[in-house]
Protein backbone atom coordinates (compact mmCIF):
# COMPACT_ATOMS: atom_id res chain seq x y z
CA UNK A 1 0.00 0.00 0.00
CA UNK A 2 1.27 3.47 -0.89
CA UNK A 3 1.26 6.20 1.74
CA UNK A 4 -0.74 9.14 0.55
CA UNK A 5 -1.46 12.62 1.73
CA UNK A 6 -5.02 13.67 2.59
CA UNK A 7 -5.38 14.89 -1.01
CA UNK A 8 -4.75 11.36 -2.35
CA UNK A 9 -1.36 12.16 -3.84
CA UNK A 10 1.67 10.08 -2.88
CA UNK A 11 3.46 11.32 0.23
CA UNK A 12 6.89 12.83 -0.34
CA UNK A 13 9.87 10.62 0.45
CA UNK A 14 11.21 10.88 3.97
CA UNK A 15 14.86 11.06 5.05
CA UNK A 16 15.22 7.28 5.37
CA UNK A 17 13.77 6.66 1.91
CA UNK A 18 16.03 9.34 0.47
CA UNK A 19 19.07 7.72 2.14
CA UNK A 20 18.15 4.26 0.78
CA UNK A 21 17.66 5.72 -2.68
CA UNK A 22 21.09 7.39 -2.48
CA UNK A 23 22.64 4.03 -1.50
CA UNK A 24 21.03 2.37 -4.52
CA UNK A 25 22.33 5.12 -6.81
CA UNK A 26 25.82 4.76 -5.34
CA UNK A 27 25.76 1.01 -5.98
CA UNK A 28 24.64 1.62 -9.55
CA UNK A 29 27.37 4.22 -10.11
CA UNK A 30 30.08 1.92 -8.71
CA UNK A 31 28.99 -1.04 -10.82
CA UNK A 32 28.65 1.07 -13.96
CA UNK A 33 32.15 2.50 -13.48
CA UNK A 34 33.59 -1.00 -13.12
CA UNK A 35 31.70 -2.18 -16.21
CA UNK A 36 32.77 0.83 -18.27
CA UNK A 37 36.42 0.48 -17.21
CA UNK A 38 36.51 -3.24 -18.06
CA UNK A 39 34.75 -2.85 -21.42
CA UNK A 40 37.03 0.01 -22.46
CA UNK A 41 40.18 -1.80 -21.29
CA UNK A 42 39.35 -5.20 -22.80
CA UNK A 43 37.28 -4.27 -25.85
CA UNK A 44 37.77 -0.56 -26.53
CA UNK A 45 34.04 -0.18 -26.03
CA UNK A 46 32.34 2.30 -23.69
CA UNK A 47 29.46 0.97 -21.60
CA UNK A 48 26.94 3.20 -23.40
CA UNK A 49 27.88 1.68 -26.75
CA UNK A 50 27.74 -1.84 -25.32
CA UNK A 51 24.26 -1.13 -23.93
CA UNK A 52 23.04 0.22 -27.25
CA UNK A 53 24.31 -2.88 -29.08
CA UNK A 54 22.71 -5.04 -26.39
CA UNK A 55 19.32 -3.37 -26.92
CA UNK A 56 19.65 -3.56 -30.70
CA UNK A 57 20.62 -7.24 -30.63
CA UNK A 58 17.60 -8.36 -28.61
CA UNK A 59 14.95 -10.34 -30.50
CA UNK A 60 12.27 -7.81 -29.52
CA UNK A 61 14.22 -5.05 -31.31
CA UNK A 62 12.86 -6.41 -34.58
CA UNK A 63 14.39 -4.87 -37.71
CA UNK A 64 15.43 -1.82 -35.70
CA UNK A 65 14.53 0.53 -32.89
CA UNK A 66 13.47 4.14 -33.27
CA UNK A 67 15.87 6.52 -31.59
CA UNK A 68 13.36 7.40 -28.86
CA UNK A 69 12.70 3.76 -28.05
CA UNK A 70 16.43 3.01 -27.94
CA UNK A 71 16.89 6.01 -25.63
CA UNK A 72 14.21 4.65 -23.29
CA UNK A 73 15.77 1.19 -23.26
CA UNK A 74 19.27 2.36 -22.35
CA UNK A 75 18.37 5.35 -20.20
CA UNK A 76 19.81 8.16 -22.30
CA UNK A 77 18.32 11.29 -23.86
CA UNK A 78 17.26 11.14 -27.50
CA UNK A 79 19.99 13.57 -28.57
CA UNK A 80 22.65 11.48 -26.81
CA UNK A 81 21.41 8.32 -28.51
CA UNK A 82 21.52 9.98 -31.92
CA UNK A 83 25.22 10.81 -31.39
CA UNK A 84 25.89 7.35 -29.92
CA UNK A 85 24.33 5.60 -32.92
CA UNK A 86 26.34 7.89 -35.18
CA UNK A 87 29.56 6.67 -33.51
CA UNK A 88 28.44 3.04 -33.83
CA UNK A 89 27.58 3.64 -37.47
CA UNK A 90 31.06 5.10 -38.16
CA UNK A 91 32.56 1.95 -36.63
CA UNK A 92 30.34 -0.30 -38.76
CA UNK A 93 28.56 -1.67 -35.67
CA UNK A 94 25.11 -0.19 -36.34
CA UNK A 95 23.19 1.37 -39.18
CA UNK A 96 20.40 3.91 -39.49
CA UNK A 97 17.43 3.82 -41.85
CA UNK A 98 13.93 5.22 -42.09
CA UNK A 99 11.67 3.59 -39.53
CA UNK A 100 9.15 1.09 -40.80
CA UNK A 101 5.79 2.76 -41.39
CA UNK A 102 7.09 6.30 -40.89
CA UNK A 103 9.66 7.69 -43.29
CA UNK A 104 10.18 10.72 -41.03
CA UNK A 105 11.47 8.65 -38.10
CA UNK A 106 14.90 7.08 -37.97
CA UNK A 107 15.55 3.60 -36.65
CA UNK A 108 18.84 1.98 -35.73
CA UNK A 109 19.77 -1.66 -36.18
CA UNK A 110 22.82 -3.68 -35.33
CA UNK A 111 25.11 -4.90 -38.10
CA UNK A 112 26.68 -8.38 -38.23
CA UNK A 113 29.97 -6.79 -37.07
CA UNK A 114 28.12 -5.11 -34.20
CA UNK A 115 26.52 -8.38 -33.21
CA UNK A 116 29.94 -10.08 -33.16
CA UNK A 117 31.46 -7.25 -31.12
CA UNK A 118 28.58 -7.42 -28.64
CA UNK A 119 28.99 -11.20 -28.31
CA UNK A 120 32.75 -10.81 -27.73
CA UNK A 121 32.22 -8.21 -24.99
CA UNK A 122 29.34 -9.94 -23.19
CA UNK A 123 31.48 -12.41 -21.18
CA UNK A 124 33.55 -9.49 -19.82
CA UNK A 125 30.40 -7.51 -18.99
CA UNK A 126 28.80 -10.44 -17.19
CA UNK A 127 31.96 -11.40 -15.28
CA UNK A 128 32.44 -7.86 -13.98
CA UNK A 129 28.75 -7.50 -13.16
CA UNK A 130 28.76 -10.80 -11.26
CA UNK A 131 31.86 -9.84 -9.29
CA UNK A 132 30.46 -6.40 -8.42
CA UNK A 133 27.17 -7.88 -7.23
CA UNK A 134 29.00 -10.52 -5.22
CA UNK A 135 31.07 -7.81 -3.54
CA UNK A 136 27.92 -5.82 -2.74
CA UNK A 137 26.49 -8.85 -0.94
CA UNK A 138 29.08 -8.23 1.77
CA UNK A 139 27.55 -4.84 2.61
CA UNK A 140 24.45 -5.26 4.78
CA UNK A 141 22.94 -2.10 3.31
CA UNK A 142 23.39 -3.23 -0.29
CA UNK A 143 22.97 -6.99 0.08
CA UNK A 144 19.23 -7.08 -0.56
CA UNK A 145 19.47 -4.96 -3.69
CA UNK A 146 22.43 -6.94 -5.02
CA UNK A 147 20.71 -10.26 -4.29
CA UNK A 148 17.56 -9.10 -6.02
CA UNK A 149 19.54 -8.18 -9.15
CA UNK A 150 21.31 -11.56 -9.06
CA UNK A 151 18.31 -13.79 -8.33
CA UNK A 152 15.11 -11.77 -8.44
CA UNK A 153 14.62 -12.61 -4.75
CA UNK A 154 15.40 -10.85 -1.49
CA UNK A 155 18.62 -11.66 0.36
CA UNK A 156 17.05 -10.92 3.71
CA UNK A 157 15.43 -14.03 5.11
CA UNK A 158 15.42 -12.59 8.62
CA UNK A 159 13.38 -9.71 9.98
CA UNK A 160 15.04 -6.36 9.41
CA UNK A 161 15.36 -5.62 13.16
CA UNK A 162 17.26 -8.86 13.86
CA UNK A 163 19.75 -8.08 11.09
CA UNK A 164 20.79 -4.95 12.98
CA UNK A 165 19.17 -2.52 10.56
CA UNK A 166 16.98 0.15 12.06
CA UNK A 167 13.50 0.75 10.74
CA UNK A 168 14.66 4.25 9.86
CA UNK A 169 17.11 2.84 7.36
CA UNK A 170 20.35 3.45 9.19
CA UNK A 171 23.34 5.07 7.55
CA UNK A 172 26.03 2.95 5.89
CA UNK A 173 29.33 4.63 6.57
CA UNK A 174 31.00 2.83 3.66
CA UNK A 175 28.84 4.61 1.09
CA UNK A 176 29.12 8.21 2.21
Amino acid sequence: MTDTTSGGTPAPADDAQDERWCMAVRLLARVEKELDDALRRNHGLPLSEYRAMCALSRPDAGPGLRMGELADRIGLKDSSVTRLVGRLEQLGLAQRASATGDGRSVAASITPAGRRRHEEATPTYRAVLGAALEAALGNIYLADLAAWVRTGESALDVPVASAGITAGGGSPAGLR
